[in-house]
């Protein structure tokens, strides 16, 4: 069986002339076209929808969501912190400044949005501190809203490999104990 579609023509996309297949009966494959003004720009959305299309089959292997607007990295910010009384010393310092770096992803999330972040990361703080764990960063209104009304959602498992990989990232860093600088070549001033 060759598939049933209910309409076919020819259209044009820029200067190419394509065959379109609208109603197909099952739905199963489709074509996405891509056009750019230069290569990078096309490179750089094919790997944008590269990306997005490996967060939704993650999503639909594994269909556990977080609430996103930079609701789920104040949660986890104020989790660490309540644990912040039990670890004592250096460890202490360390502890902190991971709930701070959670605690910057909204503002991030707010710079990016061409908002002001200190005003909101103040008030998704205290949101965050009265209980409200499901408040984010409503960036259609510029201001809070609640992102399971909203439904603003984000993968778990996308969630779970960023906050690993920045894991990975910052013991890397850690890890470098000396940095080794080479003094400048010497130039022949004869030319």
């Amino acid at each position: 069986k060759l598939g049933f579609c209910k309409r076919i023509e020819e259209i044009m996309i820029g200067e190419d002339k394509v065959i379109k297949f609208s109603g197909c009966a099952q739905g199963e494959a489709c074509t996405i076209v891509l056009r750019g003004a230069s290569q990078h720009i096309l490179d750089e959305a094919e790997r944008s929808l590269h990306d997005a299309l490996a967060v939704l089959y993650q999503t639909v292997q594994d269909s556990r969501v977080v609430y996103g607007g930079g609701a789920m990295e104040m949660a986890m910010a104020n989790a660490v912190l309540q644990k912040l009384p039990e670890v004592e010393g250096k460890e202490s310092n360390a502890v902190e400044a991971f709930a701070k770096a959670l605690q910057g992803l909204p503002a991030i999330l707010a710079d990016n949005g061409g908002y002001d972040s200190a005003e909101l990361l103040g008030k998704l703080k205290a949101s965050h501190a009265r209980g409200e764990h499901t408040v984010g960063l409503n960036f259609a209104s510029g201001g809070l809203g609640d992102m399971a009304e909203l439904g603003i959602l984000e993968s778990f498992r996308s969630k779970i490999s960023q906050l690993c990989s920045a894991a990975e990232a910052a013991e890397q860093i850690i890890r470098v104990d000396d940095i080794i600088k080479n003094a400048p070549r010497q130039r022949d001033g004869g030319m």
